[in-house]
């Protein structure tokens, strides 16, 4: 780890872990290690459910430590989204959890420093790695270590917004902003920045616009909690307009739409071919077909004969995949991939698993 990062901690039982985890992330956290203090299975089995929440909702790290006594434990806790797990040195799990999900996911109590606000002055440029501060803004915090020359995750733009050009309105210089989807790229909305805007978006990491109607500035999910955090500000070649790549949390538009764009003027017909997008349309379908079976159709047939005719289908397929690969015809490779994806997503729907959750978890590897 190159950089400074600032957790907080908490313990996991009694709580509403997915709303302390928000809370922490608003007020510009790093992360958090969390203390997995369940007393029996039903508590634990409720923890690793609010931390697949969290990982599916919330675009922030976290670790955990507590209640490893098989290196089954570890897995749970690391397939639930995890960056780590702390086990202690005496632990005989720890060195078989090392060498099945490597040192990187396994950390000892000694990776995470206890920081005091006291402590702060005493940071040099060679501080990196995991901090534990409780704190309440922690951006502040790392506004702090960024005047010390310390490599923080905090924002920090290449060029001011007087770099930018402006247009006046409202009396105020502005800057039109897209603000796209970091992962799908699909458009979400467009607003406008003023320059305390733009800065309070840089120093927070959540979008924020100067709204021409009111007047004045607005956190994008302040009331409604459907935040936008900031993965990238990027300037288009005349620097008079922002293109936000973002992490949105729930719906973009104050309609309850995903985006603002979907007032359909007119359109012609095309193929959809972002990779993405079809298999996620595939799957739709499968879903829609899981939730209102259609009489004749081959998925609902599947659904209904059950989870082991899907695993023998999907052992079928891949068969089919190896003996296709020996033939010098790379088409027939190209359909019996296609038959293996598909039975793979009615897998995926039968088990409860999405695209986003594939897609991140290769992204961790």
């Amino acid at each position: 780890m190159n950089k400074l990062y600032l957790l907080s901690t908490t313990t996991m039982n009694n709580i509403d872990v997915v709303a302390k985890a928000s809370e922490f992330k608003n007020k510009g956290a790093d992360g958090i290690l969390f203390m997995e203090d369940s007393t029996n299975d039903k508590e634990h089995d409720a923890n690793i459910g609010a931390l697949i929440e969290i990982k599916n909702t919330l675009d922030i790290i976290f670790y955990v430590s507590g209640n490893v006594k098989r290196l089954e434990d570890v897995k749970k806790y690391l397939y639930a989204g995890a960056a780590g797990v702390v086990i202690e040195n005496d632990n005989p799990v720890k060195e078989e959890a090392i060498k099945r999900f490597g040192e990187d996911k396994v950390l000892d109590p000694s990776d995470i420093k206890v920081l005091t606000q006291n402590e702060i002055t005493f940071l040099d440029e060679a501080s990196t790695g995991l901090y534990v501060l409780e704190s309440e803004n922690y951006y502040e915090i790392k506004s702090i270590l960024d005047g010390k020359n310390i490599k923080t995750t905090s924002l920090k733009p290449k060029f001011s917004f007087s770099d930018l050009k402006t247009i006046d309105m409202s009396g105020q210089k502005m800057v039109p902003v897209i603000v796209q989807d970091y992962r799908t790229s699909e458009v979400l909305m467009s607003a406008y920045m003023n320059e305390e805007a733009f800065d309070k978006t840089v120093y927070t990491g959540k979008m924020t616009y100067f709204s021409r109607s009111r007047s004045e500035l607005w956190v994008k999910g302040e009331t409604s909690d459907h935040y936008q955090y900031v993965k990238e500000l990027i300037a288009d070649c005349d620097k008079d307009v922002i293109l936000a790549k973002v992490h949105q949390i729930g719906a973009a538009c104050h309609t309850g739409n995903r985006t603002c764009f979907f007032n359909e003027i007119c359109k012609a017909d095309y193929n959809e071919e972002n990779p993405m997008k079809v298999f996620e349309n595939v799957y739709d379908v499968i879903m829609d077909r899981k939730n209102n079976p259609k009489e004749g159709s081959y998925t609902n047939y599947l659904f209904d004969k059950g989870i082991d005719k899907i695993l023998k289908k999907v052992g079928e397929e891949a068969t089919e995949i190896v003996i296709a690969a020996k033939n010098p015809d790379p088409q027939e490779i190209k359909y019996e991939i296609s038959d293996f994806l598909y039975h793979v997503m009615v897998l995926m729907a039968e088990k409860g698993v999405s695209w986003d959750d594939i897609t991140e978890e290769l992204s961790r590897r």
